[in-house]
């Protein structure tokens, strides 16, 4: 078979890669100008490990950013240490790492350069947002005990979603969750926050709004200190949850937020109670309640005894007549308010039982669907556990059956 080859003439010697490379490191480390180089801009990250501190450092302005290392035998030498959002003057040599094919800056020494941009543009919005009384307790409205419709505003690949997803269901089955997808990372992204927000507002159902995303580098928060997002979450007319994955520094919307917690999880955590613990209480509630029904009936008994054997020593006819009246009156108004208690309480139940009800494995059987289980009885959730010729057990809503793996087909979606 013949194939077409460009007309351009390939060279017999061409460069390998460790070739290329060592004559770009030979440029960049044997320059007199690079060699010892003095930067300055801000720092945006950095990781301490055992050989040393590395860090990034950029220029907001013009977009642009170095990797930075100072060796664990030169940290003790610098005049300042490098921390995320201050702003330095680092004195170093350019070097090529080759096996990354990328180059880093080599710190010999640090010094202080002032505030970093981003940390001075924070205290500023949050000093005048604060003015404003964004951020006052009295603007903190309560969350619902029991919302029915939650609405999350995150992104749809961030973890964040499926973590907080996980948790409304274990912790409230049957609640309604409306996404309202948004980025959160990147310079669209408090636009799309904003418009995410005012998405939930127009549908009207949601009686919380969690606000959420993973952890990330300082610059990768930068939009929940946006001055839009900040009003967004302050002005929303639904109660609005903060979990930003964050442990070290509160973000602005953390603080326009109602509530604002360190992770997806406990925002879901904090949207919703838990069903079981629920019920748990509810029965413990019943129990009380009957206990403290059957001490006031042995109680009232004991005393209409006592009522009754005064009588008989009186032997006043009249006076035992009056008596069994006002025994008689009491009696019902006892009845009635045990029935009174006991109805309560046994809509109380009947509620809840309809609501397990629901979510009983054998009602979902009887809509006709089926759980398969493996040989040892646990249920099968993935095509990956299954073998052709494995025998499994289904169960139906009446009876089960034994069938045979023919063949397996794998879900790529």
């Amino acid at each position: 078979m013949s194939m077409n080859l460009p007309s351009t003439i390939v060279p017999d010697a061409a460069l390998s890669v460790g070739g290329l490379t060592a004559y770009i490191q030979f440029l960049l480390e044997q320059d007199d100008q690079l060699r010892q180089v003095w930067v300055t801009g801000e720092v945006s990250s950095a990781t301490k490990y055992r050989s040393g501190l590395f860090f990034t450092l950029q220029d907001p302005g013009a977009k642009a950013a170095i990797n930075c290392v100072v060796w664990s035998s030169q940290l003790d030498k610098l005049a300042t240490l490098p921390s995320p959002g201050e702003q330095l003057i680092l004195l170093g040599r350019v070097q090529l790492h080759p096996q990354r094919g990328s180059y880093q800056l080599i710190v010999w020494q640090a010094l202080p350069a002032g505030e970093g941009l981003r940390a001075l543009r924070y205290r500023q919005l949050r000093h005048r947002l604060e003015t404003e009384g964004l951020f006052d307790s009295e603007r903190k409205r309560p969350l619902p005990t029991h919302p029915q419709t939650v609405a999350v505003v995150t992104s749809p690949q961030a973890a964040a979603w499926g973590d907080i997803q996980r948790t409304l269901k274990r912790r409230y089955p049957g609640l309604q969750v409306l996404f309202s997808p948004a980025l959160v990372q990147g310079e669209q992204a408090p636009a799309s926050i904003v418009a995410a927000i005012a998405r939930v507002e127009r549908d009207a159902r949601a009686d919380v709004l969690i606000l959420s995303r993973g952890g990330g580098a300082i610059e990768d928060m930068a939009c929940f200190n946006d001055e839009l997002v900040v009003r967004a979450v302050a002005n929303c007319s639904i109660p609005v949850i903060a979990g930003i994955g964050h442990q070290r520094d509160e973000s602005l919307a953390d603080l326009a937020a109602d509530v604002f917690v360190h992770t997806p999880t406990a925002a879901a955590e904090q949207a919703v109670p838990c069903l079981a613990d629920l019920h748990a209480e509810h029965q413990e509630r019943f129990r009380l309640l009957t206990i403290a029904v059957q001490q006031y009936m042995d109680a009232e008994d004991d005393r209409l005894q006592n009522l009754r054997d005064r009588f008989k020593r009186l032997k006043l006819d009249r006076q035992l007549k009056q008596e069994a009246q006002v025994v008689g009156w009491m009696r019902r108004r006892l009845i009635q308010s045990m029935q009174r208690q006991f109805q309560k309480a046994a809509q109380h139940h009947q509620m809840l039982q309809e609501k397990l009800t629901t979510l009983d494995p054998q009602a979902v059987l009887q809509r006709g669907y089926a759980v398969v289980r493996l040989g040892d009885g646990t249920i099968a959730r993935s095509t990956s556990v299954l073998t052709a010729g494995q025998e499994l057990s289904v169960q139906l809503a009446q009876g089960s059956v034994t069938v045979k793996i023919t063949s397996v087909q794998q879900s790529f979606s």
